[in-house]
């Protein structure tokens, strides 16, 4: 494995924006594992919650959830499932950064900053119309409307991020590098962020 200029990596991404793809060519190119649906097994471990669970709620919310998530955590007595499985994920996320590596989602590179860890953090992003024809291909078996699964997972992670964060997903302040798939295509956004890794931004 080779030496990195920033060996922790974070991809945030919209839904069907390609961001497992990214990651996976990344980290083939780079020599160094991503953890994405990995999550799961290892936050259970760590938060007493079922695997069901975590797949259901680790990153996804409603506004109705969100609304009643703070709600009720205003009584001193009460923890949510949600804000537990997010602590869970925290701890995996700051222990997974001991060593390079790609995290996708989970509000990673948001956790990372707020515990003083360095990481090189991306946003990926593409037209509805490319994100709506993916998430045909990743609903393919579902039997569901792409546009409404699209629109759906839309407002889950973005409701779910600014819950964590108390931040807009996708606005560019929060992020090193914002690429666009669609544009550009998966494999030479993986391609630029692991030039820019490698050398360094002023390289």
């Amino acid at each position: 494995m080779e030496n990195l200029n920033y060996p922790v990596i974070t991809i945030s991404r919209e839904y069907a924006a390609f961001g497992r793809t990214v990651a996976k060519r990344l980290a083939d190119t780079l020599g160094i594992p991503f953890y994405d649906k990995d999550f799961v097994k290892e936050t259970a471990k760590r938060s007493g919650y079922s695997e069901e669970d975590i797949r259901r709620e680790g990153e996804a919310m409603s506004r109705a959830t969100r609304f009643m998530n703070s709600l009720m955590n205003n009584a001193m007595v009460y923890t949510s499932s949600y804000d537990g499985i997010f602590h869970a994920q925290k701890e995996v996320i700051i222990n997974l950064s001991k060593e390079p590596c790609i995290i996708v989602g989970r509000c990673a590179g948001y956790v990372l900053r707020e515990a003083g860890i360095p990481s090189f953090n991306v946003f990926l992003y593409a037209d509805k119309d490319v994100r709506t024809k993916r998430a045909g291909e990743l609903e393919e078996n579902a039997g569901i409307n792409p546009k409404k699964a699209r629109e759906r997972h839309d407002i889950l992670r973005e409701t779910y991020y600014k819950q964590y964060t108390h931040q807009e997903m996708g606005d560019y302040h929060n992020y090193d590098i914002c690429l666009n798939t669609g544009v550009i295509g998966p494999e030479r956004c993986a391609d630029i962020i692991a030039d820019i890794v490698r050398r360094g931004a002023c390289n």
